[in-house]
């Protein structure tokens, strides 16, 4: 293993160990769930929206490591961060799993999961947040509260 792979699994499993950003908010503007059946991966992703800003985000769930170090990642990364930047980090996240050339510079701990795309059957646990928190932006800006 190399040492920028040893640093990233270190990351990895410091996020796994110490989540950040865990629980579930008292009163969430909106709330959506994701399962993965097939590995039992489940969270839960809460926010809290002011002026189309995430004011808080809080995660639970339960599952691998990857699964739930990436919804700890997922929520330092767009905490603070408008819905449509929010969206952008998403974006820039999953292309990254998918081979692409980093497309932004402020990914931090998230660059740390750039080793998941060499295992294919793992990239559906990184994401499993990401697509739960799309879910939970999609609903926020159907619903008459956005």
């Amino acid at each position: 293993m190399s040492a920028l792979d040893e640093l990233y699994r270190e990351v990895i499993l410091e996020h796994y160990k110490s989540p950040r950003n865990l629980g579930r908010l008292n009163e969430p503007d909106v709330a959506t769930r994701g399962h993965n059946p097939l590995c039992g991966d489940d969270v839960e992703i809460s926010l809290d929206l002011e002026s189309g800003v995430v004011h808080d985000i809080r995660f639970q769930g339960k599952g691998c490591s990857i699964s739930q170090a990436s919804a700890s990642m997922l929520t330092e990364a767009v905490k603070g961060k408008t819905t449509a930047e929010a969206r952008e980090i998403v974006e820039a996240f999953k292309s990254m799993l998918h081979g692409e050339p980093l497309t932004r510079d402020d990914l931090g701990d998230l660059e740390a999961l750039q080793g998941v795309r060499k295992y294919p059957v793992r990239i559906k646990c990184a994401l499993l947040a990401w697509t739960t928190l799309l879910e939970g932006l999609d609903l926020y800006a159907k619903s008459d509260r956005s």
